[in-house]
């Protein structure tokens, strides 16, 4: 087993920023569909704080480990961090 792997200048950068770009759509178009003269308001507000918590851990820890950790290496113990985070 290798001790790290490397990537290239468009693995990591690509899948962030295509989640990046997803996300902010994804917003765009749930705000742009409710009409001026309407009021939405989120229901189960636990579960937005959640979600909007664990984004945000997710994009930090992503930046932490490409970019402070250890920039342009992507160790073995970080990958499986970043595996046992995903959801079951």
């Amino acid at each position: 087993v290798k001790k790290s792997f490397h990537f290239g200048a468009l693995g990591p950068s690509t899948i962030v920023g295509s989640a990046a770009f997803n996300l902010l759509v994804i917003v765009a178009v749930c705000i742009y569909v409710i009409p001026s003269d309407e009021v939405r308001i989120i229901s189960n507000l636990p579960a937005f704080y959640i979600t909007a918590f664990f984004s945000m851990v997710a994009y930090v820890w992503m930046a932490v480990i490409l970019a402070v950790n250890t920039p342009q290496i992507v160790d073995v113990w970080e990958a499986l961090v970043t595996f046992l985070l995903l959801p079951e």
